[in-house]
């Protein structure tokens, strides 16, 4: 504007140069190499282009950094940097909460071992600390981003087919999710832990880091994604998805040998199974069977969660409830779920004393837990004799962990924020269950 003789004149201002004269003007300075008339030496704000006439050590100084940061920015824009900035970000959130959600479950099972002298106390402080968890969650959630309830998948999808969802992909949203998911997650709740076109390639991609990352398994998650999330899937985004969950999976148990979680880059659950003899031909009928009822029972869940669902909405006077308490559902849910998991009580006949991942170590031991129909004596100190109360035995434990775990999930995966991921705590105790009676069975064959 300086350039061009702009005056502020009563009310808007005008040009006194005209722009085709400035324009013949500039051109015939610069060619003869002529300092600005207006501004005298090449301004630090000035136009990259301009700034190359300059003789000055600043300006020259000046230029090098605009090209440096030129070619940066070109750089960090290509695919391969940014999905490996991805899946770092990505893995370093994911062990964060997964460390703070251990702290949370160390916290509970301290306060109530604390406790044990008093059994009331005892049960105060098994329920109580959920609650105020889950009740902060919902809390927390509902107040910086209510886009951020749920487990994200639906929404990944309709934005992956093009619909604009205000709020979805924020830093609020983000922060929310994060928080109210570890302390969701926390609580014990049966809870598990993604131009346009661009934008849409990147969010897949996206998906795939998220659930490589939660599992350690950059491979499902990539098949994950393009299953969940996509009904058209690009061929050129297979390689963005793949080498970014690969990336953030890798650093992911990086992470947790850094922190002396484990002693090396293993498995996120490791097995103990034979390798020179995995298994029988004799077992793969029981595969057959456990899968064929799985997809089943896959379907009467997704359809009994969706009966509950509508059955729910249809009621208005607990859609008025929800609306108005909207705080109050989730922990009178949480309060309810505490109560039968309580350990001395109803939780003894569901190892309710393990926490999520002490019952995924002791659902892939190797370890026969029957003999002849009768309950193996196991070590005092292993968390396996959790699942061998004084009243029952493994099979009755077995099936009640699955029932609950079920009708937990029905409840708690359309009310409480964070994502579903339960289903590994509920298929392990049921091949567990399968396995056990298989070899019961087989010793009474044998002994007959």
């Amino acid at each position: 504007p300086r350039a061009l003789q702009y005056e502020q004149t009563l009310m808007y201002g005008r040009y006194t140069q005209d722009l085709g004269a400035f324009a013949k003007e500039e051109a015939a300075r610069i060619r003869l190499g002529g300092p600005e008339p207006w501004k005298g030496p090449p301004s630090p704000r000035a136009a990259p282009e301009l700034l190359e006439y300059g003789r000055s050590r600043c300006a020259r100084c000046r230029v090098c950094s605009v090209r440096c940061h030129k070619f940066l920015v070109s750089r960090v824009g290509e695919d391969w940097i940014f999905l490996v900035l991805l899946g770092l970000l990505m893995a370093l959130v994911s062990w964060v909460m997964d460390y703070a959600i251990a702290a949370c479950l160390q916290a509970q099972q301290w306060m109530s071992r604390g406790l044990n002298t008093s059994i009331l106390l005892q049960y105060l402080a098994w329920v109580t600390y959920p609650v105020v968890l889950i009740t902060f969650s919902a809390g927390f959630t509902q107040i910086l981003a209510p886009q951020a309830v749920g487990s994200g998948i639906p929404e990944m999808k309709t934005i992956l087919r093009g619909v604009v969802l205000k709020e979805y992909l924020t830093l609020k949203t983000f922060i929310a999710k994060v928080i109210g998911l570890t302390c969701a997650l926390g609580s014990g709740m049966p809870l598990g832990k993604e131009n346009e076109s661009r934008n849409t390639e990147m969010l897949a991609a996206a998906c795939a880091v998220g659930v490589g990352c939660c599992f350690a398994a950059p491979i499902g998650g990539v098949l994950f994604s393009i299953e969940v999330t996509s009904t058209f899937f690009a061929v050129r985004n297979y390689w963005r998805g793949f080498f970014a969950a690969t990336f953030s999976a890798f650093i992911f148990r990086v992470l947790a040998v850094w922190n002396r979680d484990e002693e090396t880059i293993t498995a996120l659950f490791k097995t103990r199974f034979r390798l020179d003899f995995p298994f029988d031909l004799q077992e793969l009928p029981a595969f057959a069977v456990i899968g064929i009822a799985s997809g089943f029972g896959g379907a009467l869940f997704v359809y009994l969660n969706r009966k509950i669902v509508q059955v729910m909405r249809k009621q208005k006077t607990i859609n008025r409830f929800l609306m108005r308490k909207r705080l109050l559902f989730p922990a009178l849910v949480t309060l309810l779920i505490s109560t039968l998991t309580f350990p001395p009580g109803f939780g003894q006949f569901m190892a309710g004393q393990l926490s999520q991942k002490e019952t995924l170590v002791t659902l892939f031991d190797n370890r026969t837990w029957v003999r002849q129909g009768l309950v193996e004596e196991l070590e005092p100190p292993s968390t396996s004799q959790a699942w061998n109360p004084p009243r029952a035995n493994v099979f009755l434990t077995l099936v009640i962990f699955i029932l609950m775990k079920h009708l937990g999930v029905w409840w708690v995966k359309a009310w409480l924020p964070g994502s579903q991921m339960e289903f590994i705590r509920t298929a392990a105790p049921t091949g567990l269950c399968l396995g056990a009676t298989l070899w019961s069975g087989q010793l009474r064959w044998q002994e007959r």
